[in-house]
C-alpha cells in the first residue's frame, strides 16, 4: 500500500460512540487533507460484520473499527470473509471501555483525529490471527474465571469504573467458582488432563482494561500464547499470585504458559470463553493460528516480529 497516496478509508462507528463531539471534525480534517472517507453507524449486532465485508467487496483500502475491542472483532470477522487474497487494512479509533487491542499497539482513546491520520498515512503489517471452532479473534480469548467476570460484570459498572470494574468484579466472582475439569490436546497430539481455574489464549498481550495476560505475545509470529491457571488449595494462592507474575518460569506449579500454533481445549461443562470480549460458551474449542492473515495499520508499540 503507498503510504504517499490519498486512501480511501471506510469508517465503522459503533453506534454508542457516534456522539463524539471530536470525531466530525476528525473526519472532516482527513477528508480536507485528500482521503476519501464514508462512514457507516452500526446499529444492533452484526452491523459491523456486514459493513466491513462490504469495504472489503468494493475495494476499500482501510476499514477502521471505531470502537472497543468488540467492534474490531466484529469487523474482523468481515473483513476475513472474503476468501480471496485480502487487500483491504484494518485500522482502529478506539471507543471502548477497555480498548485493550488499541492501548497494547499505542493506539490511545481520547484523539480520534490523530488515530484517523495514522490510517490515512501509516504503513500496512500482515498479522496473525486466532480462530476458534468457527470465531475468529484479534486480540485476545479468555476462559474460566477471567470469562466469567468479563461476562457478569454490569455495563453501568464498567462504564463509572472503567478497567477497575474487572478487578471488583473478581473479587466477587472468585468465591463462587469451581474449577473446569478439562483436557487438553496439543499440536503433538499430547492430552493433558485437569483442573481449569482461568486461562488465556493470546494473539495480542493484555485483555480485561490493561492485564498483560500473554506477555510475550507477538503479533505476527504464527503462534498462540497459551496461559492456563490450574486449580489450587485456598492456602496456594499466594504461590499462585507469584506465578502468574512470573508466567513463563519453568518452576510453575500452578500456571503453564505454552506457545502454540494450535490445541483442543474438551471441558466436561460447558465453559465461558470471551473472544475479544464478546461471550461464546461450548465444551470443546479448537484452536488454530492463521499466520500474517489479516492487513493492519498498527501503532508504534505493537508486539512484531
Amino acid at each position: 500500500m503507498n503510504t504517499n497516496a490519498k486512501r480511501w478509508l471506510r469508517v465503522i462507528v459503533n453506534g454508542k460512540a457516534a456522539a463524539d463531539p471530536l470525531l466530525r471534525p476528525a473526519i472532516s480534517h482527513v477528508r480536507e487533507e485528500g482521503h476519501r472517507v464514508d462512514v457507516r453507524v452500526t446499529w444492533e449486532a452484526g452491523d459491523a460484520t456486514r459493513y466491513a465485508a462490504e469495504a472489503t467487496s468494493d475495494g476499500v483500502e482501510v476499514v477502521v473499527a471505531a470502537g472497543g475491542d468488540g467492534t474490531i472483532n466484529e469487523v474482523a470477522q468481515g473483513v476475513l470473509t472474503d476468501d480471496a487474497a485480502i487487500q483491504t487494512a484494518m485500522a482502529v479509533v478506539p471507543y471502548g471501555t477497555a480498548n485493550d487491542f488499541a492501548t497494547g499497539i499505542g493506539i490511545l482513546k481520547g484523539d480520534p483525529l490523530k488515530a484517523l491520520k495514522l490510517a490515512a498515512a501509516g504503513d500496512t503489517t500482515a498479522i496473525d490471527v486466532g480462530k476458534v471452532n468457527d470465531c475468529v479473534f484479534v486480540n485476545v480469548t479468555s476462559g474460566g474465571f477471567g470469562a466469567e467476570v468479563t461476562t457478569t460484570t454490569p455495563p453501568e459498572l464498567k462504564k463509572a469504573l472503567g478497567g477497575a470494574a474487572y478487578s471488583l468484579m473478581g473479587i466477587v466472582t472468585a468465591a463462587k467458582m469451581n474449577p473446569y475439569e478439562c483436557q487438553f490436546t496439543g499440536p503433538d497430539g499430547v492430552v493433558h488432563e485437569g483442573k481449569l481455574l482461568l486461562m488465556a489464549v493470546g494473539n495480542g498481550r493484555q485483555c480485561g482494561g490493561g492485564y498483560q495476560v500473554a506477555p510475550e505475545a507477538i503479533l505476527n509470529d504464527g503462534l498462540l500464547d497459551v496461559v492456563v491457571v490450574h486449580d489450587a488449595e485456598l492456602s496456594q494462592f499466594g504461590m499462585v499470585l507469584n506465578e502468574i507474575f512470573n508466567m513463563t518460569s519453568e518452576d510453575n506449579q500452578f500456571v503453564t504458559y505454552k506457545k502454540v500454533p494450535a490445541f483442543t481445549l474438551e471441558s466436561s461443562s460447558p465453559l465461558q470463553l470471551n473472544l475479544d470480549g464478546e461471550p461464546y460458551r461450548n465444551t470443546r474449542f479448537d484452536f488454530k493460528v492463521l499466520p500474517k492473515s489479516l492487513p493492519f495499520i498498527l501503532g508504534p508499540e505493537a508486539p512484531v516480529v
